[in-house]
């Protein structure tokens, strides 16, 4: 009898090394989930990093072990970009940044969804890629059939092709990667006001749906990813939204995220109420930023989340 037992008990303990051992393998098979930001001065960010609360700051903390980030920004008449190459964390941004919106770090929508993304997938690692420029339309800059008739009708032709730039931009820091440890999972565009409005013309703003719905296959058809989710923020004109809305019909995987201006709304995302050189600031304050990161992950979470289990 005492023989049956102790025969047991090393059956037993030798499942438990054999599940384990499988547990193991299987998070160390586990790939890496990446995720690209691009976009205009709303995607830099412009949260003011001094109010992130103690709640907040823990929630980073906590992120930092789960994900990298890439940043590549850049502004007119700036020969040198702003990189951050390292975990996830807040921006020191150029200096007339600080000036305008009075302060001295700053974030963008990656921080909160990160930071969500972290707690709802606390097992899993991610690399985040942004690439931004404030000012810049998709009509020009970030088109990605640029010509330098587009570029100049939207007094762009001096700026970079930021479509190509990002496109490489990603790849670069792909490349560093080993060779199947990764899969895109998604990507987060904020970017809209730079066509709207009459200031160039009708095109930028009545082209947007043609142009993003190019965008975002251009992308998918260089990543081999045809389902690639992508999703966008409802920012800009009439127009532009409803062209953004147009692309969410005509493919797959596509999401816009809606934010409100009413305080009343649980999506409300209020932005600066000060003037700078005799202009309103706009732009995300802290509350406003975090909850567009929040709501970009909230939207993540219910549409695509088998990108990620």
């Amino acid at each position: 009898m005492k023989q049956i037992m102790q025969f047991r008990s090393l059956v037993f303990t030798g499942f438990i090394l054999i599940a384990t051992m499988l547990n193991v393998s299987a998070q160390q098979a586990k790939k890496t989930k990446v995720f690209l930001f691009a976009g205009q001065s709303n995607m830099d960010g412009r949260g003011d990093a001094s109010m992130l609360t103690e709640e907040d700051l823990n929630g980073l903390s906590f992120a930092q072990k789960r994900i990298q980030f890439y940043y590549k920004g850049s502004v007119q008449n700036t020969k040198n970009p702003l990189i951050m190459d390292g975990v996830l964390n807040v921006t020191d941004p150029w200096q007339f940044v600080k000036e305008k919106f009075r302060l001295k770090k700053c974030f963008g929508p990656e921080l909160f969804f990160g930071i969500n993304l972290s707690k709802a997938y606390p097992n899993q690692n991610f690399v985040f890629i942004k690439r931004s420029q404030g000012g810049t339309s998709l009509y020009g800059a970030w088109n990605p059939e640029w010509s330098i008739a587009k570029a100049k009708l939207i007094n762009e032709e001096n700026k970079p092709k930021l479509f190509n730039d990002f496109i490489e931009t990603a790849d670069e820091q792909l490349s560093k990667l080993p060779p199947g440890s990764y899969e895109l999972a998604g990507m987060i565009w904020v970017q809209g006001e730079s066509d709207s409005g009459n200031k160039y013309g009708a095109l930028p703003s009545e082209t947007y749906g043609e142009n993003i719905r190019k965008l975002i296959q251009k992308v998918r058809v260089h990543y081999n990813a045809p389902e690639l989710p992508f999703l966008m923020l409802n920012v800009g004109s009439k127009k532009v939204v409803k062209g953004m809305k147009e692309a969410v019909k005509s493919l797959p995987n596509v999401t816009l995220v809606e934010k409100s201006n009413d305080p009343l709304n649980d999506n409300y995302t209020p932005t600066y109420t000060h003037f700078w050189n005799g202009k309103p600031a706009c732009h995300y304050n802290y509350i406003g930023m975090k909850k567009i990161g929040e709501l970009f992950f909230d939207s993540y979470k219910s549409n695509y989340p088998k990108f990620i289990e």
